[in-house]
């Protein structure tokens, strides 16, 4: 299994400081990358030196491959580290404005702490 590189601080800056400054942004990281959420939904994040974005119509010339798999309705850039900061900033844009628009999730329930296994007793 390969192992991913680590996503350049100086990118992670520039995707941070690319996000929208509005109250329902949730920056989270995912498999220890950047990554942003609207109600819920994954709109934008960064692996390795890439972006990717939630944008379908932009899926089919620039699709989505992670670990094998396609990610329908993402699309990813290659070139994160060489793009403007507007050229980011507008994909982040565009993202937020798609995912925003998709009906909310529900919150998932909390992880409950594993219980010890109960010993039985004999009658």
């Amino acid at each position: 299994m390969a192992t991913w590189k680590k996503v350049p601080a100086e990118l992670a800056a520039r995707f941070d400081a690319a996000l929208p400054v509005v109250a329902d942004v949730q920056r989270r990281k995912m498999f220890g990358c950047p990554a942003a959420f609207v109600n819920g939904n994954l709109f934008a994040g960064l692996h390795e030196d890439r972006l990717m974005v939630r944008l379908p119509a932009m899926a089919g010339k620039h699709p989505c491959v992670m670990m094998g798999r396609t990610m329908k309705e993402y699309a990813l850039f290659h070139d994160a580290l060489e793009m403007a900061d507007r050229d980011l900033a507008g994909w982040v844009a565009q993202a937020y404005a798609f995912a925003r628009a998709l009906p909310a999730k529900a919150p998932k329930a909390p992880k409950s702490a594993k219980s010890a296994p109960q010993r039985r007793t004999p009658a």
